[in-house]
């Protein structure tokens, strides 16, 4: 009967929310089992309340960064149009800057709206990939010509190592095409300029591999942690002039297709030399 007692004041302890509170278990018969069981229970229910609240501040997080990277270009944008609205440019030169920097302005918006969409659409449970056959040597040495004159622009060298001969894979090429240009462009964004990005990609026995890599202020472990979280973004050195900062998806959206693919994307890191590496299987099943 004590016993029966102790796990009714136990249960009552709990239900009043003190989930810190464990029920003795000084039995090895069917009592002790209902004790360790009640206790199991509320580790449980523990554990389910601090998930709980990570989401719910990983949600508030999310809309705070995404409100913020929002209203940057679009006061800017409406900062623009009333200074045209209202004349207030001294001569054609000038009232051509601010069309430009308005135009500049709205596509970075259409860029993060874009990221934004992107990322909801690769983290639903209803995502589907339109697997093919793709050469990916073909797909990757036509993202690079594309890629060769923005990274000129910016004092970057392109090397590539990437062969000569077709490596054929089941993949969703534009999604693949998206998280390789969204490391391209992440590598851009920080590499220190005048600078060279290496791109390499290998034929393994069961899985491809592609790296990009480059040069850049060292990460502390912190921000090398936390460096694949949504809307994360390393600011101080690791920025640059004349490139629009991001929505702090890039890394997110290459990761989240990369593991759609049964794949992975990694990163090495060692002094000022980032490595990131993603690797596809030859052929999902």
């Amino acid at each position: 009967m004590r016993d029966l007692i102790t796990l009714e004041q136990g249960l009552q302890f709990i239900s009043e929310g003190n989930l810190d509170y464990r029920v003795p278990v000084n039995r090895q018969d069917e009592l002790g089992r209902v004790a360790s069981n009640i206790n199991h229970m509320t580790e449980q229910l523990q554990l389910q309340i601090i998930k709980e609240r990570e989401l719910e501040k990983s949600k508030m997080d999310m809309i705070t960064g995404l409100s913020h990277d929002l209203r940057t270009p679009l006061t800017s944008i409406i900062g623009y149009i009333e200074l045209l609205r209202t004349e207030s440019f001294q001569n054609k030169a000038e009232y051509d800057r601010f069309i430009q920097n308005t135009y500049n302005k709205a596509t970075h918006l259409k860029k993060l709206l874009d990221d934004l969409f992107e990322y909801t659409r690769l983290t639903s449970v209803a995502t589907q990939l339109d697997l093919k056959k793709v050469d990916l040597y073909q797909l990757l040495d036509q993202l690079l010509f594309e890629f060769e004159p923005l990274a000129q622009e910016n004092g970057i060298h392109i090397e590539k190592e990437i062969g000569n001969a077709p490596i054929m894979a089941h993949v969703d090429s534009d999604k693949i095409a998206r998280a390789i240009d969204n490391l391209l462009m992440n590598a851009l964004k920080y590499s220190f300029k005048p600078g060279v990005i290496h791109i390499r990609m290998s034929m393994h026995h069961e899985h491809i591999t592609i790296q990009v890599e480059n040069k850049s202020a060292p990460l502390t472990t912190e921000q090398k942690d936390k460096l694949f979280d949504r809307f994360y973004k390393v600011d101080y050195s690791r920025s640059s002039e004349g490139i629009q900062a991001g929505s702090g998806l890039g890394l997110s959206i290459a990761k989240n297709i990369a593991e759609l693919h049964q794949g992975t994307l990694m990163l090495q890191h060692m002094h000022n030399v980032f490595t990131f590496e993603l690797n596809l299987p030859s052929n999902i099943k």
